[in-house]
């Protein structure tokens, strides 16, 4: 009696055993499936492709072109002497001191490419990394992005320059945004100017990002030299042109309000998840 009521214990048991295994193998197929956790683009991949579709609404041509350059495209065919201190080992990065070769200084090279093998009117712009031998800090870093643009026709002027600066900042930061021009000095253009816009970290109350100033630089512009046209072949005497290069972490920074320009190479994935 004894023995048969063990059994009837153990096959319950087992019994039991089988029900909650069926039970937590068992699918409710009218239930909807669990999304798998994917990624997302990186805040400067995003902001770049909006640059890329607000300039080509304005008719603009995305071009591209080597991070390797040579001296020729990235010092002398835009008219950077040969004593400029931007040639130096301390500000640039050089791969081949003997072959002249470097990690490109700007993305400006690209438009001497571009002319060399096509005849104006002609409007670009160039995004791409760009290489500075330089010390971080929030606002600056040895490795970031710019945006080139270059507007070359018989009939252009700074007044063009600003009208399409403007329209850029308006539809980028989809609003009004105060921006300066200041005279300053680059070999490629003549004038030249910097381009400042009202820092949007602290609205212009002066924070790291700004150096308290309450203005961000954001652009380097100005009216093509007339020997960046003879170096790549055109008639100063016949066409004009404009030239600027834009920072778009820097634009990135502005639009999310981000205060430090090195969190976008951290890794730090509580950062990117904002975006």
């Amino acid at each position: 009696m004894i023995k048969n009521i063990k059994v009837e214990i153990l096959l319950r048991g087992m019994a039991k055993k089988i029900d909650l295994k069926k039970k937590r193998e068992w699918i409710d197929v009218t239930i909807p499936g669990k999304k798998p956790e994917t990624g997302h683009l990186h805040p400067l991949t995003q902001v770049k492709r909006e640059i890329m579709s607000i300039f080509q609404s304005m008719g603009f041509e995305v071009v591209s072109g080597p991070e390797i350059e040579s001296e020729w495209y990235n010092f002398d065919a835009l008219n950077v002497p040969k004593d400029h201190p931007a040639r130096d080992a301390w500000n640039t990065l050089w791969l081949r001191q003997d072959s002249k070769l470097l990690l490109r200084a700007h993305t400006s090279p690209v438009q001497a490419r571009y002319m060399e093998k096509h005849n104006p009117p002609l409007r670009i712009i160039v995004p791409g990394k760009v290489f500075r031998y330089e010390a971080t800090d929030p606002s600056h870093e040895f490795q970031f992005y710019q945006v080139e643009g270059l507007m070359v026709d018989r009939y252009i002027n700074v007044s063009n320059l600003k009208a399409v600066v403007k329209e850029f900042f308006k539809r980028f930061f989809r609003k009004n945004v105060e921006i300066r021009f200041r005279p300053d000095y680059f070999p490629f253009t003549e004038p030249s100017f910097e381009i400042a816009m009202t820092c949007l970290a602290c609205r212009g109350k002066g924070c790291s990002v700004c150096k308290k100033t309450g203005w961000l630089e954001v652009a380097g512009a100005g009216m093509v030299h007339p020997n960046v046209f003879k170096a790549v072949g055109y008639n100063p005497k016949n066409w004009q042109g404009w030239a600027f290069g834009f920072g778009w972490d820097r634009l990135t920074m502005m639009k999310y309000r981000i205060p430090d320009i090195r969190l976008f190479n951290s890794g730090d994935l509580r950062f990117l998840k904002q975006f």
